[in-house]
């Protein structure tokens, strides 16, 4: 399941309020500035600081 494009836009990172983006395998929110990960389960985003996790560059 696709997220929507509206919601994209308006999510932020929680812990630096950064600009996120959809992972290229549509698993995850990345967030570019601060660089953690959020998983999407079941076609929700985790939107928690503790459910993230720290992307490997």
């Amino acid at each position: 399941m696709a997220l929507n494009r509206e919601l994209l836009e308006i999510l932020a990172c929680p812990k630096c309020k950064g600009e996120i983006h959809l992972t290229e395998k549509q698993d995850g929110l990345v967030c570019e500035h601060c660089s953690l990960l959020y998983p999407i389960r079941e076609g929700i985003p985790v939107m928690l600081v503790d459910a993230a996790v720290q992307r490997r560059i």
